[in-house]
C-alpha cells in the first residue's frame, strides 16, 4: 500500500470519526444552567471545543485505520467472507 493511499484512507477514517463523535460530550445551555440567546435552538451546544474534538477524532480514526490496515495486511476478512448469497 502506497503512502498516498495510507494518508487518503486515514483521512476518510478521521472524517468518519469526527462525524460519529459530534453528539458526544456536548452539553446544552439548559444542562449547564446558562441563559439562552433569544432565537437559540434548545439543542444548541453551550461551548464546542473544536481542538479537543479534532484530537479525539484523530485518536479514534487512528484506531479504526489500524484495524483496517491489520485486516488488509493479514487478510482476516476478505471479499469471499462477505458473500452472503452464495
Amino acid at each position: 500500500m502506497s503512502w498516498g493511499a495510507v494518508v487518503a484512507i486515514y483521512f476518510l477514517f478521521w472524517i468518519s470519526a469526527a462525524f460519529l463523535m459530534l453528539p458526544f460530550g456536548v452539553r446544552t445551555d439548559d444542562e449547564v444552567g446558562a441563559a439562552k440567546v433569544p432565537g437559540q435552538a434548545d439543542s444548541a451546544p453551550h461551548h464546542f471545543d473544536l481542538r479537543r474534538h479534532m484530537v479525539r477524532a484523530a485518536v479514534l480514526g487512528a484506531a479504526m485505520f489500524a484495524l483496517y490496515y491489520a485486516n488488509w495486511q493479514f487478510g482476516w476478512i476478505g471479499i469471499d467472507d462477505l458473500d452472503y448469497y452464495n
